[in-house]
């Protein structure tokens, strides 16, 4: 047995299909098939029920899977324990960030990283902070930045690296239509997904103005909501640094009777359990806005 195979089954697992497996492990979808076949030889069980639609796991495939992804981590523990005993940390790091990467200080961060570990490289995939740190709570991702209240979460270190101010943004052809909380929250508004931060501040803002927010306008992004504010399509929570800049642009008005608080965070799964790439990427970010 082949770590290769290994990998090239764990990628049709992932991907249900043999093009596009074989394009995430560079390889063809004959030598993908040749290897899987080789893989169920060996191990004497049927991996994957094979259709028109694609690949789908056998339950023995289900349950080895589990043992292939442990058995690729581990080797690539092994890997990094040996580069560090050379003196050196390598490896590829999946992180998640936000939209913003300024508001994150992910180009001070990668500048030093490039020049203390240039054996480390950075796979970086952006969404929301809910959604990143689930991915890192299932191994999918290594490590995340995050816009989140949570101090804690099963399974990983969540670490506050500073504090968001936000604010509500109106549109200019709103500025003059909210002078109370009740008349703020019988506005339109533009939403976020019910798992985002921004979302959960927007809710208790409505229940403060004793109403109830309806979903109407949505965004998925923080940048998202800003530009949508601009437009015209209603009232949004905006990082407090972003919306002055629009304010100053003449783009909205800050609507001056809240102000609410979340924070940047860093999340990866215990220190213990990571391997010394990710480690260094947490210490490097750690470093940057201790600064």
């Amino acid at each position: 047995m082949e770590l290769y195979q290994l990998k090239t089954f764990v990628a049709v697992a992932r991907e249900g299909n043999l093009t596009r497996a074989a394009e995430r492990v560079f390889t063809s979808p004959p030598a993908v098939s040749a290897q899987l076949k080789a893989l169920e030889d060996e191990l004497g069980v049927k991996l994957f029920d094979r259709s028109a639609r694609g690949m789908t796991l056998t339950e023995p495939g289900q349950r080895l899977l589990d043992e292939a992804e442990r058995t690729l981590a581990a080797a690539g523990r092994m890997r990094s324990a040996a580069a560090q005993l050379r003196g050196e940390v390598q490896g590829v790091v999946r992180m998640g960030t936000v939209s913003d990467p300024v508001a994150l200080r992910l180009g001070d961060a990668l500048v030093r990283l490039a020049e203390r570990h240039p054996q480390v490289s950075l796979q970086l995939s952006q969404g929301l902070s809910a959604d990143l740190l689930l991915q890192v709570q299932r191994g999918e991702l290594d490590a995340a930045y995050a816009m989140t209240d949570l101090e804690s979460m099963a399974g990983l270190e969540i670490q506050r690296l500073g504090p968001a101010e936000l604010v509500v943004g109106l549109p200019m052809g709103l500025a003059d239509a909210a002078p109370s909380l009740q008349a703020l929250v019988a506005l339109p508004w533009v939403g976020t997904p019910p798992t985002c931060t921004l979302r959960q501040h927007q809710e208790q803002l409505f229940a403060a103005g004793g109403g109830v927010y309806r979903p109407g306008a949505m965004a998925d992004t923080e940048g998202a909501v800003r530009s949508m504010v601009a437009s015209g399509l209603g009232a949004g929570i905006v990082r407090r640094d972003q919306a002055e800049e629009a304010q100053r642009r003449g783009e909205l008005v800050i609507w001056p009777g809240w102000q609410g608080r979340t924070w940047i965070c860093w999340a990866s799964r215990p220190a213990g359990q990571v391997a010394p790439a990710v480690q260094a990427v947490g210490a490097v970010v750690r470093e940057v806005w201790s600064a």
